[in-house]
């Protein structure tokens, strides 16, 4: 059995997600243990019981006696010991663009919202007579390093979908493992209004990837 600690609301969800296809191609039995944020919207401290580390995912396998963290390295345990078919992480020469793929989304991508999100609570808690302050770094800070390396990013992406339905595979893509664990930035993007109408190809591969029934599984659980 494998177990997912999942946290409401945060990039445990493409775990969750894979879980689902997973379940749907195989039949891989899994539960899902839900954690809620603290009123700072943190993890709470329940989890560092489970893993030194504290957040979420953490996956329990009880199989093999494991217990996981880090999304990326979750998706690479599952794949190996439960993608028997390699159904979801293609071996061919697609390969080149799952992997690079795979790697974006936790380098190119979220390093860049993550920083725009920190700087957004930044402004939100300090105190009232310093924040014109520190909204003036915000700006600067967004308008010279964290737009543009988002537009970067987001460019090169659609590109990419131009022609294709999924980022990896021949003709117009296969869905795979790579989707879900990018899906999860771009969805916030979209959600928070930042993702613009230009990136019309991004749009699509959203749509995609949002319609599959082990999505609105996952969705079901949050």
């Amino acid at each position: 059995m494998l177990t997912l600690h999942h946290l409401n609301q945060s990039r445990s969800f493409r775990i969750l997600w894979l879980l689902c296809e997973l379940n749907a191609l195989y039949g891989t039995p899994f539960r899902v243990i839900k954690h809620n944020r603290t009123k700072s919207h943190l993890a709470p401290k329940e989890l560092t019981e489970i893993h030194p580390m504290g957040k979420a995912p953490i996956l329990v396998d009880e199989t093999r006696g494991r217990t996981l963290a880090e999304s990326g390295f979750i998706i690479e345990y599952l794949l190996r010991y439960h993608d028997t078919d390699g159904k979801l992480s293609p071996t061919d020469e697609a390969w080149e663009d799952y992997t690079f793929w795979l790697h974006f989304a936790e380098s190119s991508l979220m390093p860049n919202l993550v920083m725009r999100l920190v700087f957004a609570k930044i402004v939100q808690k300090s105190p009232f007579f310093i924040r014109p302050i520190i909204k003036s770094v915000q700006k600067g800070v967004e308008k010279s390093f964290i737009s543009p390396n988002v537009d970067k990013a987001l460019t090169l992406l659609n590109k990419h979908l131009a022609s294709r339905h999924y980022l990896s595979g021949a003709g117009q893509g296969v869905f795979g493992a790579v989707d879900v664990h990018l899906h999860f930035g771009i969805a916030q993007m979209k959600k928070s209004g930042g993702l613009s109408d230009k990136w019309m190809h991004v749009h699509n591969w959203l749509a995609y990837c949002e319609s599959r029934p082990s999505f609105e599984m996952a969705q079901s659980y949050e």
